[in-house]
């Protein structure tokens, strides 16, 4: 018994000195950020990573988008046939892309195909020690290498996002109206009268929080990374299912902030999909 509680507080003290670490890592970024937007143009360390982040992520994204929108047009059909109301499946895909599947896909799959890499870059410069050559040159290795890649994810995410659900609205429509026989005019004009200004605004600010949270993530796991190739691979593994279980548990928390921020700026119960 003693020993067993011996061991869950070793655990909670670890735990708990490698969220300081990760907080004392977080504030920093955020100050060599400051200075960024205050201070002369990085463009020339922002330029490569915006091209690595989300130019070469747009086709997995789109690709994403195109498949879950068509999905969700197949799995719901029979449903809303039943009923009659098949014609709606436009502005149901369009609201469930743009506000929860969209954001979330994307910034897995950005996690997935960014985040291990980043981690991993930043790993093996820490066990070659090109990290520590960067402080012997008078530099801060987190203003040179961590803050251009946050601020890369923190712009990218969002615009991949955008991708990821006009891809996914078109899929949907793709097999509704050429496969399933949906009214193609219907489905755009639910599509249209369903989805508001809110609903965009609501996946894109999930898609800006995503992104900060790849970035901080993957770069604290290289920046920590154990000594060795099995270090550095421990790192990009921990770096995405780490990302993963801070996306899909900041999701929750998003979307109950924005459906209080709804209430308390439009005083009723919530944005809803089915508006006549």
């Amino acid at each position: 018994m003693i020993k067993t509680v011996a061991s869950l507080g070793a655990a909670a003290e670890f735990n708990l000195d490698r969220f300081g670490l990760f907080t004392r890592f977080c504030l920093t970024t955020a100050n060599w950020a400051v200075r960024w937007m205050v201070g002369r143009s990085r463009l020339y360390l922002l330029m490569p990573q915006f091209y690595a982040i989300g130019t070469r992520s747009i086709p997995v994204v789109m690709l994403v988008g195109l498949f879950v929108g068509a999905v969700l047009g197949v799995e719901a059909f029979d449903q809303f046939e039943a009923i009659g109301q098949e014609s709606r499946l436009g502005g149901i895909i369009g609201i469930s892309v743009l506000r929860q599947i969209g954001p979330v896909l994307a910034a897995v799959m950005i996690a997935g195909r960014v985040g291990g890499a980043i981690s991993a870059e930043l790993g093996s410069m820490k066990v070659t020690e090109q990290i520590d050559a960067i402080r012997v040159m008078g530099a801060d290795p987190i203003d040179y290498l961590v803050v251009p890649r946050v601020i890369a994810c923190l712009i990218m995410v969002p615009i991949l996002t955008v991708f990821s659900n006009l891809m996914g609205v078109y899929g949907g429509h793709l097999v509704c109206v050429n496969a399933l026989g949906v009214d193609s005019r219907e489905y755009w004009d639910f599509s249209a009268r369903f989805i508001g200004n809110w609903d965009v605004f609501t996946g894109l600010g999930k898609a800006l929080i995503f992104g900060l949270a790849i970035g901080l993530i993957a770069c604290y796991k290289g920046f920590h990374c154990g000594s060795g190739a099995q270090g550095v691979g421990r790192a990009a593994t921990d770096a995405f299912v780490t990302s993963f279980i801070a996306i899909i548990v900041l999701n929750f928390f998003l979307a109950k902030f924005f459906k209080d921020i709804y209430v308390i700026l439009f005083g009723h119960g919530g944005p809803t999909a089915f508006m006549g």
